[in-house]
């Protein structure tokens, strides 16, 4: 009983911030909602007994990836970190929401090639089964079908390529 009030608490807490973390008009708060979010997903992941991938969520996700936002907002955006906010035209909606039309058409493809609702049906089927750590980290840093270290290694040359281009930006001399 006290997990389930711990989870719905946890719930609660994500799910707010994360509803936050979009609507805010200032975006320092809309990344201390976001570190309010991985904290939250932090606390699942210790409800479950998953203490290494609450530790790394903690360590990687909350301390790091929540840093270099903040370094990347404040030299990216000086105009929206004195809330001046730019008005947002309709026909940038429009390509937004198209846009992810496509992302989420890729991503139901991509379940239903995988049959990825057939497998998780099957899983949660056999109750008491518990995948072990060890399957875990190797799943994260294998090399091979279904394993991780190729994305995460294109999401770090990803996010380097994103730093890079926010100095580029912030260096770049305003022409008035």
């Amino acid at each position: 009983m006290a997990s389930l009030v711990m989870f719905i608490i946890l719930a609660v807490v994500i799910l707010g911030s994360a509803v936050m973390c979009v609507f805010t008009k200032s975006i320092m708060r809309s990344v201390v909602f976001l570190l309010f979010v991985l904290f939250g997903v932090a606390g699942i992941y210790f409800l479950l007994d998953y203490s290494f991938l609450g530790a790394a969520q903690l360590s990687i996700y909350a301390g790091g990836i929540t840093i270099l936002f903040v370094f990347a907002v404040q030299l990216v955006s000086k105009r929206s970190l004195q809330n001046l906010v730019e008005r947002i035209k309709g026909k940038q909606v429009l390509y937004g929401g198209l846009l992810s039309l496509v992302g989420l058409a890729v991503v139901a493809v991509v379940f239903l090639k995988n049959q990825l609702f057939d497998v998780a049906a099957t899983m949660a089927d056999q109750s008491g089964a518990e995948v072990p750590m060890a399957k875990i980290g190797e799943a994260l840093v294998g090399a091979g079908k279904y394993q991780y270290v190729l994305p995460f290694e294109f999401i770090s040359v990803f996010l380097l390529a994103c730093i890079i281009g926010g100095l580029m930006i912030a260096r770049k001399e305003d022409k008035k």
